[in-house]
């Protein structure tokens, strides 16, 4: 068993089902443990489509990280994401960011997840859920490499206008 911190984020259709959606499926292969606020972000990479929402959560697993990418893959699928431009919208994108203190370079996953330090929108939501986490290659905590962090993407807690 341990902890895999992963992030989903979607920019099409209706967002947060497609977010819950993830999170439940996510649940099948462990137990969710903990979750961030939503967050809402413009795009990064490709910058003219729709802003993301994104959410961090670690999942205590048993499964072999390489099965759990491989598994999270197909459910991107099910749920309709199509790859077809890179950085280009989607209806979903799940990712493992971290799992533990673990190291992996095989052709199905990168673990930690390459683009963590530069990117804040992967840095907000998982700082909320994990702040003192180490990040295994960096040698600092999560909230370290916030702090550090060049990105100026705006990211915000996403809220409702309802009631």
């Amino acid at each position: 068993m341990y902890t895999a911190y992963l992030l989903t984020g979607s920019n099409l259709g209706n967002k947060l089902q497609y977010l819950a959606q993830a999170k439940q499926l996510i649940g099948a292969y462990g137990e969710v443990i903990s979750e961030s606020s939503i967050y809402e972000t413009a795009a990064w990479g490709l910058e003219a489509q729709p802003s993301f929402l994104n959410q961090a959560l670690a999942l205590v697993t048993s499964l072999e990280p390489e099965t759990l990418m491989t598994r999270l893959l197909e459910e991107e699928e099910k749920m309709g994401r199509r790859r077809t431009i890179q950085f280009g919208p989607r209806i979903i994108d799940i990712d493992i960011l971290l799992a533990d203190d673990m190291i992996i370079n095989t052709p199905v996953l990168t673990l930690p997840h390459p683009a963590i330090p530069a990117r804040r929108f992967v840095l907000v939501p998982l700082d909320e859920i994990a702040p003192t986490l180490l990040h295994p290659v960096e040698k600092k905590t999560i909230h370290q490499l916030l702090l550090d962090c060049t990105d100026t993407l705006d990211v915000q807690k996403f809220t409702t206008n309802a009631g």
